[in-house]
């Protein structure tokens, strides 16, 4: 008979998103000014109705919690509903889940109310939306509503007109580079300088991407170096892409173009490459009304790559647009 086997020395190593996720507003990186905004309400104690808006990974939710707790203390199990696009939100949970807690009765410190986080609000449906805004109205003695969501236009005006709106923007290279060189510090993991930097570009300003790429690159490779994250995050190697763009400027069609079909030979997509090639050009030191040129062919390219004719001859006909402009720009005789 075979015993089972032994799962003594397994290590269930938990995510470090959730294991570095700030507890307090004080320890939230970035958007200043609206992390602001939220710590004088911890102090003041006063919640009104919240919107908060923004791209993903930018600390919406984190910033929400790290309020509650702090204006909730002990009681923040209690007081708190969270719910977000997992979980079933028709107008169904709107009338009872969220009726009844905004009914239900919990010993709170004077002058704090309980708190309703629904994370991801734009996905609401319009009727379930509408069957809250009378919610928010009745209960509003008792309870507050906190609205995380992408885009604050996908949220019906009534419930808009009815919440202070705090935005966020994408985080700085450098408050990205900062938080994730202090949790690679703490969880002992080796990097380099290249890695540090590829993480940055892959992520875009998303803390929750940095971290989950730096996690993944950790444990696939053992080290964070350039070319481990360009692995593991599988996005088209920069040199590559800046070896296109190179070649684009002088004017050299074959050898963009076979930079290109290197890349689509490696299996990425037209999406894949189209993206890599406007976040390079942005920062590429060339110029500047070529430049223009440039980002107008590439967005012309990357709709129609999104309409479905993701093909390499859609990538080729690209970069025969690109060389041809260098070229005008030039003022050389078209060839």
């Amino acid at each position: 008979m075979f015993g089972a086997p032994d799962t003594s020395s397994v290590v269930h190593e938990q995510p470090w998103l959730e294991k570095y996720r700030p507890r307090e507003v004080k320890d939230i990186v970035g958007n200043e000014d609206t992390v602001g905004r939220i710590a004088v309400l911890a102090a003041q104690g006063n919640m009104p109705n919240l919107i908060l808006s923004g791209p993903p990974g930018t600390g919406k939710t984190t910033s929400v919690l790290a309020l509650a707790r702090a204006l909730l203390g002990d009681a923040f199990k209690e007081a708190v509903l969270e719910l977000n696009a997992s979980d079933d939100r028709g107008i169904d949970v709107v009338r009872n889940r969220i009726k009844s807690f905004a009914q239900k009765k919990v010993t709170l410190p004077p002058g704090r109310h309980k708190i309703v986080v629904l994370d991801e609000a734009d996905s609401m449906t319009e009727g379930a939306q509408q069957a809250m805004r009378r919610t928010m109205e009745i209960y509003s003695a008792t309870t507050r509503f906190a609205l995380a969501c992408n885009q604050s236009d996908k949220i019906i005006e009534p419930i808009q007109s009815r919440c202070a709106i705090l935005r966020y923007g994408k985080l700085s290279d450098q408050q990205v580079v900062t938080r994730l060189t202090a949790v690679l510090q703490a969880e002992g993991a080796a990097y380099d300088e290249g890695g540090i930097e590829a993480v940055v570009f892959t992520a875009e300003g998303d803390m929750r991407q940095a971290l989950n790429n730096a996690q993944a690159t950790t444990a696939g490779f053992g080290i964070i170096s350039n070319q481990n994250v360009f692995k593991v995050c599988d996005q088209p190697h920069p040199v590559v892409i800046k070896r296109a763009i190179a070649a684009c400027i002088a004017a050299d069609f074959d050898a963009a173009c076979s930079a290109v079909e290197e890349l689509s030979n490696n299996g990425y997509s037209g999406m894949d490459v189209v993206g890599t090639l406007f976040k390079l050009v942005k920062f590429e030191e060339m110029d500047e009304g070529l430049k223009l040129d440039f980002i107008k062919e590439i967005g012309a390219a990357h709709m129609r790559v999104l309409d479905g004719m993701d093909t390499l001859l859609q990538l080729t006909g690209l970069i025969g647009k690109l060389c041809l402009a260098a070229q005008q720009r030039k003022g050389a005789p078209r060839g």
